[in-house]
């Protein structure tokens, strides 16, 4: 048997030409090495989806929910996280429904999540949906390069406060971080395709839970301390901060919590792993996405309130990174190096669909050239094992890696630019595409009680995301104020 539970012979090295054969004459139904639509039979399952997903969205940001929570209070904190947890799943089980056009078991396959909008909706429309994607995932790829970095520039404080004491600053500059981050970053772009990445995916899972596991254990010893719960019903007061301040602050938190459960933009290319039916598909990825969103909110429930209970309104914007806690040392090292590998799964299942798009675009634009479609044998051991490298794939990943790491060094405080790009991306990503192609692929009458609160939906999350984009605007302006390019330290 082959590594995915594929057998030897269905490879491409060894059928290449089987698989043009099999498509020009209809004969993939039956096939052991084919599905329906002549591509190599898709092995994944609930489980391997379910991790595709948990790595897309538990990233770091799990870690600064305590400073959303503080903003928003006991009440309106935990019950804003359920609001989004159902909105995610609610859309994103929509969304899993347009994953084939007209048959859920038979019908068309939609590949991307721009071939599902193609396929239901036209006009300006696919060209705004492209647009917003792939400047998201842009985005995202920059926003967990500065994560990371963080993270590994936490290590190195933490021993440094360790060593010389907490009164030394332990000034140092993330920059060489974030070039090593993404030395790692080129070497993992080159796995040609997601069937490929789900051991990475499994391996960024378990990371987010130690980290998590480490900040919730970290929360509940601070609240023992403290013998008592901090924080209030209505977050932190106005006072503390001006009014203003309160405002923004509140809005940024609805932004950042619904940033954390945004994945809806890659949900259509985790499903084109899912094996043929049955069960459909769609099924299979609704499973997929009850278990995650419930393993996810748990773990934002607990991580997001019990670091608000162990620092209340003073909730620093990350638990372990933000040194909220000091000691023990080691273990904050630990949980910190759990985050660095998961944001290298976490980068790799996001940017995996821009990827693909632009290879896509290639091959078609310049069929012949062998620079695009050809391949180099690369020899991995005497024994002849060799590794097939694409020459396009290696230099357009490559210079997509170097671009987002530069931009990253460039702007530090990016997180921002992040958070505004997921509140714009959130409402048309998240909800309108996939609120409008369930109601033509379901034909939902206009004005029938499902078509007006699909509508109300819409409309309710358009107002969070105008409202959270301010909030993050402001946080921009007030970086830009401070900052000066390759010089702040941290």
């Amino acid at each position: 048997m082959g590594e995915n539970g594929m057998p030897k012979h269905c490879y491409p090295a060894a059928t290449a030409a089987m698989e043009v054969t099999a498509v020009e004459f209809g004969h993939t139904a039956g096939s052991k090495c084919y599905d329906d639509d002549g591509r190599l039979k898709r092995t994944g399952t609930m489980w391997t989806a379910s991790a595709h997903i948990i790595t897309a969205v538990i990233g770091s940001g799990v870690l600064s929910l305590a400073w959303a929570i503080a903003q928003l209070g006991w009440v309106a904190g935990p019950a804003v996280m359920l609001l989004f947890s159902f909105v995610t799943y609610y859309t994103s089980a929509l969304l899993a429904d347009c994953y084939r056009s007209g048959d859920p078991c038979t019908g068309k396959r939609n590949y991307t999540y721009m071939d599902a909008v193609n396929a239901n909706l036209s006009g300006i429309k696919v060209q705004i949906c492209g647009f917003l994607q792939y400047a998201n995932i842009v985005g995202v790829a920059i926003g967990y390069t500065i994560a990371a970095s963080i993270s590994m520039l936490a290590i190195k404080k933490a021993n440094c406060f360790h060593v010389e004491g907490h009164g030394d600053p332990c000034s140092i500059s993330s920059t060489p971080y974030m070039i090593i981050f993404g030395v790692a970053q080129i070497f993992f772009s080159q796995i040609p395709d997601f069937d490929q990445i789900s051991w990475l995916s499994i391996l960024a899972s378990v990371m987010s839970f130690t980290y998590s596991s480490i900040g919730l254990a970290l929360g509940i010893v601070q609240v023992i301390s403290n013998k008592g719960i901090q924080g209030s019903l209505t977050g932190i007061s106005v006072g503390a901060v001006t009014p203003l301040d309160k405002v923004w602050r509140s809005l940024q938190a609805f932004g950042d919590i619904a940033f954390a459960y945004s994945y809806s933009l890659i949900l259509i290319e985790i499903q084109d792993t899912i094996r043929a039916p049955p069960p459909s598909e769609s099924k299979v990825m609704r499973r997929a996405t009850v278990v995650s969103v419930a393993v996810t909110t748990l773990f934002y429930m607990l991580c997001g309130c019990m670091g608000y209970a162990a620092f209340g309104d003073d909730a620093p914007g990350n638990l372990l990174t933000g040194f909220g806690f000091y000691e023990p040392f080691w273990l904050l090292d630990i949980a910190n190096a759990a985050i660095v590998v998961h944001l290298v799964g976490a980068y790799q299942v996001y940017c995996q669909p821009l990827f693909a798009f632009v290879e896509k675009w290639a091959q078609q634009r310049w069929p012949e050239s062998r620079y695009v479609t050809g391949e180099v044998e690369v020899p991995l051991s005497p024994s002849g094992r060799c590794y097939k490298v694409n020459l396009f794939r290696l230099t357009w990943r490559t210079a997509f890696v170097v671009a987002t790491t530069v931009v990253s060094m460039l702007l530090p405080f990016f997180n921002d630019v992040v958070g505004l790009l997921g509140a714009l991306g959130f409402w048309p990503l998240t909800v309108y595409f996939p609120v409008e192609m369930y109601i033509v692929q379901k034909k939902v009458p206009r004005w029938s009680t499902r078509w007006v609160c699909l509508q109300l939906l819409s409309v309710a999350c358009l107002i969070i995301t105008v409202a959270s984009a301010a909030g993050s605007v402001a946080g921009i302006i007030s970086d830009l104020k401070v900052y000066k390019p390759f010089v702040t330290t941290y």
